[in-house]
């Protein structure tokens, strides 16, 4: 029966899918593809990749972790180190494309921060699009793909504490926009995609 395959794979823990899958099981990547592939593609998106360029990059991310899925040893999430696939694929794209520069050479700025709305909806796709373009990207980087601050100086090839500061930035901007409007700060924490 098809679909009972389908029900004992989506029972299944990451690890023991990635394990089936490393030993040639292409059912049981798929069910990690139909888990995480919106999640990847949505860090594609904070990432600033529009919506078609945000597909592509995560199939060709799935692709390459399919073919290298018995690199995955388990010691994080797959979740993790899909997205860390696709981040540095998308940065390989604007590197070729030459979209890469801005980042080195952008000019932040420093217009006020609005705080939030008035119904208190906290929508972090909609506060990140109020980021500068390297506040966004290495916040996504950093919290969106799980790259510590000098993985992702690297990806970018910028100095560490631009980074950090691009970073510090952003997260204060994200603060201060997601803040309710009662004034009430809100407590910083790592997001999951």
């Amino acid at each position: 029966m098809p679909g009972a395959t389908t029900t004992a794979l989506a029972s299944l823990h990451d690890v023991e899918l990635c394990a089936r899958a490393a030993a040639g099981e292409r059912k049981a990547f798929g069910e990690l593809v139909r888990r995480h592939g919106s999640a990847v593609r949505g860090l594609l998106r904070r990432m600033g990749a529009q919506a078609a360029e945000a597909d592509d990059v995560a199939q060709d991310a799935f692709l390459a972790g399919f073919e290298r899925i018995a690199e995955f040893r388990g010691e994080g999430t797959f979740a993790g180190w899909i997205k860390k696939i696709a981040a540095r694929l998308y940065l390989r794209r604007l590197q070729r494309e030459r979209k890469l520069g801005v980042f080195a050479g952008e000019v932040e700025d420093e217009a006020e921060v609005e705080t939030g709305d008035a119904d208190g909806r906290i929508d972090l796709d909609e506060a990140l699009k109020h980021l500068g373009p390297s506040e966004r990207m290495c916040v996504s980087l950093c919290f969106g793909a799980g790259l510590s601050h000098g993985e992702a100086a690297e990806a970018l090839n910028l100095p560490l504490g631009t980074v950090k500061s691009h970073v510090k930035r952003g997260l204060d901007k994200l603060r201060a926009r997601l803040a309710p409007a009662d004034g009430a700060v809100l407590e910083g924490r790592r997001g999951n995609g």
